[in-house]
């Protein structure tokens, strides 16, 4: 399964990836600036989401069309 980022590069386990864009985060008040770094994503069985942390939010999912490898 290849899990790629918006511009096309292949990400893998462990990666850092940047946000492109400002992004709400659904059940908090906290916004993902665009530019935030992310370190260490876990690949899920969807090829277009991945896992990861940031700050003090667990267990966020993100779609991959809004992250671009560091």
């Amino acid at each position: 399964m290849d899990v790629r980022d918006c511009n096309g590069t292949l990400l893998a386990e462990g990666d850092n990836v940047q946000v492109i864009k400002d992004l709400k985060v659904k059940g908090t008040s906290s916004v993902l600036k665009r530019g935030t770094l992310i370190k260490g994503i876990h690949l899920t069985d969807d090829p277009d989401l991945i896992e990861c942390r940031v700050e003090k939010i667990k267990g966020l999912v993100l779609r991959t069309e809004f992250l671009k490898k560091a």
